[in-house]
């Protein structure tokens, strides 16, 4: 009888592990195993196993106005998969049913059930990241249904009832469904496995599209950057078709019906404007969803999703196939994740461009406030000259002259060394001739400043803070040294004066400014922008004594022309 009753038991397994596998190719068993399952996927999923314990009920064999069955298997795998709370709801679910059935161990059995899922869960706490192994469940399974068969001893009555029916189902079921239970988690695990290695070749390939594809979107969604991107994409993710557009016009298309599509250009197809509208993903199953013009177009089913900067839709990214049984869960996932990524390029790159337009903007405020100061000064200085000095007024007028030139034409761009120390000394000789002897300049270039580059506006405001806050509060005036030295991989570019100084622990205007001291600020902020944090402007100082202000910035060659590299300037 018992080696009868354990074969039946064991073929009765089978309908166990295809509920596991069908389980485990559900969206709601994916989402608990990837750890983001939540309280209501855990009362679904315990009802869902209540209900395999029920199907485990009618599927036992009657013995003795009692069932030798396989219900304990969905209990106790609920529990094992989803811990105390999910083992005892199956349990309550699946017992609660056998309870209703009658018999003498109505109530033996629905007890049983509750315990066997709670035993379930407290050993899932012991592996809160990671799937039951199989031989913890084998071993679980015994335990679970030693515990049922004891309890059905305790509990149920007349005992030698309960006690013929434990001897001739104790040991067919515990083997059997132990195993059961063993073979349940095992298939899920594997299935598990499959989706994680699937998930990270998707994700390897979606990131190695992306690291392709940064360096053309973070110049913007452009008829370049979007051929790029989608040859890449149809180079490596195998599809019939790839398609890229703006909100207006197809920007690149590759692939198969490339050359209609590009041809005509003369709308988008109905799903393209349903995702652009919507600004969310598509799924064309067949060419009537795609709503292509053309009604000889090969391409059967298609993936559409919206390529956004923030909230807004900006284009959108279209993978295609020929035919429509080729489409699957994976190509939407993909679909999705490339989506997202050149989303995240397109953004930065409005970011980028976002800040040089802040940065031309401080720069052309930075000129704003310097030149109508500056041309005040400088014309009252030469309309003093015209009578007295009428060759010096006109030499100071061409200075001006070739100070507003290079402002208006070199401002915002890298320039040589030579043309900045060009603007400066012109800026000098006309202060020179406002404050005569009070006013001394000294220069010591070692640099090639032919062959170097700098930000245009970087040394001539800082030479402006030297004579403006430095030497001309001074009664007697003083000097102003101006030093080019070249390192291994930067330049440092010094301008010292004797000023009045400052005491930089009460005021320092590379940290907080005020008016008359934005381009220091300026200035520092400039280069940490272009060139990071190690480059900028530091600040050393002392009252009555003095200031230097050091300027660091890489060598960046403009030609590779060999000139004297030293030079020097007399006032």
């Amino acid at each position: 009888m018992k080696e009868s009753l354990l074969f039946q038991m064991v073929e009765r397994m089978s309908m166990a592990a295809t509920l596991a596998f069908i389980l485990s190719q559900t969206n709601l068993f994916r989402r608990i195993n990837y750890q983001s399952v939540s309280t209501v996927d855990k009362i679904k999923l315990a009802i869902i196993f209540g209900l395999i314990g029920i199907a485990g009920t009618y599927a036992g064999i009657p013995i003795n106005d009692a069932l030798a069955n396989s219900r304990v298997v969905g209990v106790m795998a609920a529990g094992l998969i989803g811990g105390p709370a999910m083992g005892v709801m199956a349990g309550v679910v699946a017992g609660g049913h056998r309870y209703f059935m009658g018999g003498f161990t109505a109530f033996s059995c629905s007890l049983a059930n509750i315990c066997e899922g709670l035993l379930a869960g407290l050993v899932r706490k012991y592996y809160p990241y990671h799937p039951v192994p199989w031989w913890v469940a084998l071993l679980s399974g015994i335990v679970g249904e030693i515990m049922q068969m004891l309890i059905i001893l305790l509990t149920a009555r007349p005992f030698d009832m309960a006690f013929e029916l434990v001897e001739s189902i104790a040991v067919p079921m515990i083997v059997a469904n132990s195993i059961g239970l063993a073979i349940f988690m095992l298939i899920i695990k594997t299935t598990m496995d499959v989706q994680l290695r699937a998930g990270a070749i998707q994700a390897q390939k979606v990131l190695g599209i992306a690291a392709k594809t940064l360096p053309y979107f973070r110049r913007g969604l452009n008829i370049e950057s979007a051929k790029a991107a989608a040859e890449i994409v149809y180079e490596k993710g195998g599809y019939h078709a790839v398609a890229v557009t703006d909100t207006e016009q197809i920007l690149a298309f590759i692939g198969a019906e490339a050359k209609h599509h590009l041809a005509e250009n003369k709308g988008f197809t109905k799903a393209t404007n349903q995702v652009l509208q919507s600004g969310n993903i598509y799924i064309a199953r067949t060419p009537e969803e795609i709503g292509c013009n053309c009604e000889k177009c090969s391409l059967a089913s298609a993936i559409i999703v919206p390529l956004k900067c923030g909230c807004q839709v900006i284009g959108t990214f279209k993978l295609y196939y020929t035919a429509s049984n080729l489409l699957n869960q994976s190509d939407i996932v993909f679909a999705n994740g490339v989506a997202d990524l050149f989303s995240i390029q397109l953004e930065l790159a409005e970011i980028d461009r976002q800040a040089k337009q802040a940065a031309h903007a401080e720069l052309k405020a930075l000129q704003a406030q310097i030149n109508p100061h500056f041309l005040f000064n400088t014309l009252n200085t030469i309309i003093s000259l015209v009578r007295t000095k009428p060759e010096l007024a006109r030499e100071l007028l061409v200075k001006l002259s070739s100070v507003f030139r290079f402002t208006l034409h070199k401002t915002g761009r890298n320039i040589t060394i030579n043309e900045e120390l060009t603007q400066v000394r012109a800026y000098l000789t006309i202060e020179k001739a406002r404050y005569g002897e009070k006013l001394q300049i000294k220069e010591k270039i070692e640099v090639n400043t032919e062959i170097y580059l700098i930000p245009s506006l970087t040394i001539q405001p800082l030479v402006e803070n030297a004579v403006g806050h430095g030497l001309k509060p001074k009664l007697n005036g003083g000097t102003i040294f101006l030093r080019i030295e070249e390192g291994e991989s930067s330049i440092k570019i010094k301008i010292s004066d004797d000023g009045i100084g400052m005491d930089l622990a009460k005021f320092n205007p590379l940290q907080a400014t005020s008016e008359g001291h934005i381009g220091l600020k300026n200035v520092d902020e400039r280069l940490h922008s272009q060139y990071g944090a190690k480059y900028g402007v530091t600040l050393e100082s002392t009252v009555n004594q003095g200031t230097t202000v050091t300027i660091t910035i890489p060598k960046l060659l403009n030609s590779l022309e060999d000139d004297t590299g030293v030079e020097n300037f007399n006032y």
